[in-house]
C-alpha cells in the first residue's frame, strides 16, 4: 500500500504563489461590532480544527492561524519547526445568541484528544498540543470549570490540555485557510491516515460529522 503523504508534506505542496497572499492575512483580527465573540482553541492539525467548528451550529466563521508565542507574523515554517511557543490553531468567530462559550467550548474537548501530551493523533510536536487560549476572566473561569469536571471524572486527572492567556493570534498563510474544503481529497486522505476520528470516537462516543 502506498504510504500516505504526511501533514507537513501537505502542507508543504502547496502552490508557493498563494503563500503571497498571506500578507493579506497578517494583521490580526478586529473585534465586531454586531455582537460577534470569538474564542481561540489549539487541537492538532489547525485543518481539522477550522473544519470542525465550521461545522458547528452557531459559529460564522473559524480562521487557521497561530497563538502563544512572541515573535510577529509567525510562519508555518517557523512554528513547525518546533524552535518557536507558538502552537497551530484557530480562531472562532461565533453568535452568542445561538452558542454560548459553554457551549463552544463543550464541542471542542469532543474535537482533541485531552489525554495525548505532544500532538493530537498523528501529528507530533509542541506545535499540535492542544491548548485554550483565553481572552477573558469568564473565558477562563468557564474552561477550568470544565477541565476540572471532565479531571474528575471521565478523564481522572489525566488530561493534558493547557489554559493560557490569549497572547495574540496570527492568520496563517493563505492557502492554509478553508484548507479541508478547497483540497477534500488531499484532506480526507490526511484524516484517514491520521486516525484521528478512531481515537475520538473510542474516547467520547463518536467522531465530529
Amino acid at each position: 500500500m502506498q504510504k500516505l503523504p504526511t501533514v507537513s508534506l501537505l502542507k508543504r505542496a502547496a502552490p508557493l504563489a498563494a503563500l503571497a497572499a498571506s500578507v493579506l492575512l497578517a494583521a490580526p483580527m478586529a473585534f465586531s461590532a454586531t455582537g460577534l465573540q470569538t474564542a481561540v482553541f489549539a487541537g492538532g492539525c489547525f485543518w481539522t480544527m477550522e473544519r470542525d467548528f465550521e461545522h458547528t451550529p452557531g459559529v460564522v466563521k473559524a480562521v487557521s492561524g497561530y497563538d502563544g508565542g512572541t515573535k510577529p507574523r509567525p510562519t508555518y515554517d517557523e512554528v513547525s519547526s518546533e524552535t518557536t511557543d507558538y502552537v497551530e490553531s484557530v480562531q472562532v468567530t461565533f453568535d452568542p445568541k445561538k452558542i454560548s462559550y459553554t457551549q463552544l467550548l463543550d464541542r471542542y474537548w469532543h474535537f482533541i484528544i485531552p489525554t495525548q501530551a505532544n500532538g493530537q493523533a498523528c501529528d507530533r510536536g509542541a506545535s499540535y498540543n492542544p491548548e485554550i487560549f483565553v481572552s477573558t476572566p469568564e473565558q477562563k473561569r468557564i474552561a477550568e470549570a470544565q477541565k476540572a469536571q471532565l479531571n474528575a471524572s471521565k478523564f481522572h486527572g489525566k488530561i493534558v490540555v493547557q489554559i493560557r492567556d490569549e497572547r495574540r493570534f496570527w492568520p496563517a498563510e493563505a492557502y492554509h485557510q478553508q484548507y479541508a474544503r478547497k483540497n477534500p481529497v488531499q484532506y480526507n486522505m490526511y484524516r484517514v491516515g491520521c486516525g484521528r476520528d478512531g481515537d475520538l470516537k473510542r474516547i467520547w462516543g463518536s467522531a465530529p460529522a
